[in-house]
């Protein structure tokens, strides 16, 4: 670790975290090699990450984070100068300067902060089956239904969208009519069963997880209008990162779509973002709190796409921090990745908690000076072990420090506090008011109506399902969903910026001859919808 003659704070290259008998800095340049917060309940974890947070943002890095208790919410207010908080920097040499940074809030269920929407498509059957605690059998079922959705036009984007296209592919129960055409729904339940036996019981069974998940609260995530993640990356008009908290503590009570969620957010980080190489810093720094939570009961699956965004996105400027009770919740593969660690204390009650302990002495550089394994037990609140990247990317000695205090408010905010801050918000406005566009419930319900034209084929869905049909030969979109090859990921990057100009050429000519929020339906239609094979995974 490096150690300055000046004054201690944080400078463009690197962050001041905490002092001992040497001075503890987190390089910029190397925080995107992402990183972790470990320690028992109350010994300063959330402390320690407003402290890095505060210092990213300061530097220009935006910051997202989720905020289980909503202790980090009071990042938002002019910090106090109380006399241990005073105390405590001099004896580390700083001057205690109160400090308050730009916050947007965020909420899935839309109460304590702006809306957080995804649509069904972009969400895909491989997260989504994780969502509904899927079975092998069930999860082909539903990719059989996206892969129906994609060849018909059928744009999905809420729940009733999703449950609408369950209820066409599943058999039809009642006696056979002599002339299928009798059946509307008829060339969507022979395409489904094309790809395999789609029964009406397993269709049953994935209608009844949805239904759990929408108890629970799912049905607000899913709709329009969808998150844009550039939201999250901007910089104030002083040139400081915003921080964008997700209030997760109602979240929390269904964590499954709490880790799901933060889990989708990072996998459309790694899609949409370019290819950046190493920066001077991060381009955005993602906080997942209560990390356990994303990896417990996941399938190989999705264990295999988590270790391979969390390795990938670092090249993409993103710095990517777990935050948990104790190391051995992250898997070597993943734990593997994280190179910056901050050790709050931890207590070795059980035979579980002296395997953490050790685990957790394990994976710092050793230290002649320190019994690492001995000096976690005896942390006080607020103390850490920590070891940050330093010069090629290799870890530094690990050192035992005192955590500096955050500039800005120790604590929760009040709701006035918090109301006032959504008022002036940015994005106040964007994504308050749901928007409910013609999509796969709509077409489905005029085809059993008989007003729209049933599908025909692959290029079903009448104008829009043409319109898709060319674009996907075109560009390679009707294909099967899953995870992609690096020959596919390759491709797809390639293509991406010339279907955005040569499709949306044809939307925005479309849309003038159709008008209004028609065409702007057809337009989000076409491209979630029918270049969704290509575009969201």
């Amino acid at each position: 670790m490096a150690t300055s003659g000046n004054k201690l704070a944080d400078t463009d290259e690197k962050i001041f975290i905490g002092k001992g008998e040497e001075t503890a800095w987190l390089t910029l340049a190397l925080a995107n090699r992402h990183g972790l917060v470990t320690g028992a309940t109350g010994t300063g974890k959330t402390v320690s990450l407003q402290v890095m947070a505060e210092g990213f943002a300061r530097a220009g890095v935006p910051v997202f984070a989720a905020d289980i208790k909503g202790d980090l919410s009071g990042i938002s207010e002019v910090g106090e100068a109380k006399d241990f908080i005073v105390k405590r920097a001099k004896e580390m040499g700083l001057d205690f300067q109160p400090d308050q940074f730009s916050t947007v809030f965020w909420d899935v269920f839309g109460e304590q902060g702006h809306p957080v929407r995804a649509t069904v498509t972009e969400m895909g059957p491989l997260l989504l089956s994780r969502m509904l605690d899927l079975n092998d059998v069930q999860e082909g079922v539903l990719n059989v239904a996206f892969r129906v959705a994609d060849e018909n036009g059928l744009t999905l984007i809420d729940m009733k969208d999703l449950r609408a296209l369950l209820d066409a592919i599943a058999p039809n129960g009642g006696k056979k009519a002599a002339d299928d055409e009798e059946d509307p729904l008829a060339p969507i339940r022979k395409a489904a069963q094309s790809y395999g036996n789609v029964s009406k019981a397993t269709v049953g069974t994935i209608q009844r997880q949805l239904l759990v998940l929408e108890n629970q609260g799912g049905t607000k995530f899913f709709g329009e209008p969808a998150l844009t993640l550039k939201d999250f990356m901007k910089t104030d008009r002083d040139g400081r990162g915003m921080v964008n908290i997700l209030v997760a503590d109602k979240l929390m009570q269904s964590p499954r779509l709490y880790a799901t969620f933060l889990l989708w957010m990072l996998s459309e980080l790694f899609e949409e973002l370019p290819e950046a190489g190493d920066l001077p810093k991060p381009k955005l720094v993602f906080f997942f709190d209560e990390a356990h939570l994303l990896f417990n009961d996941a399938p190989k699956a999705l264990m295999d796409k988590i270790e391979q965004v969390v390795r990938l996105i670092r090249s993409k400027g993103v710095g990517v921090y777990f935050v948990t009770q104790n190391p051995i919740d992250v898997p070597d593969k993943v734990l593997a990745q994280l190179g910056n660690r901050v050790q709050h204390a931890l207590r070795a009650f059980t035979p579980r908690d002296q395997k953490a302990v050790a685990a957790a002495a394990q994976t710092f550089r050793p230290n002649p000076k320190l019994d690492t394994a001995r000096v976690i037990m005896e942390l006080a609140k607020g103390e850490a072990l920590v070891s940050f990247l330093e010069g090629g990317g290799t870890p530094s000695m690990v050192e035992r420090v005192m955590v500096r205090p955050p500039s800005a408010r120790i604590g929760p905010i009040t709701p006035e506090e918090r109301k006032a801050i959504m008022d002036a918000s940015p994005v106040k406005g964007k994504y308050d008011t749901a928007v409910d566009a013609e999509s796969a419930y709509e077409i489905i319900q005029k085809r059993i109506a008989g007003t729209a034209a049933p599908a025909d084929g692959e290029g079903g869905g009448g104008l829009l399902g043409q319109i898709g049909s060319i674009a996907a030969t075109i560009f390679g979109t009707n294909v099967k969903r899953g995870r992609l090859s690096t020959g596919q990921v390759i491709a797809r990057n390639v293509t991406r910026s010339v279907t955005d100009k040569v499709i949306g050429g044809v939307v925005a000519d479309l849309g003038k001859s159709v008008g209004g929020s028609i065409g702007g339906s057809i337009g989000r239609s076409l491209v979630r919808g029918a270049l969704g094979g290509l575009l969201r995974r």
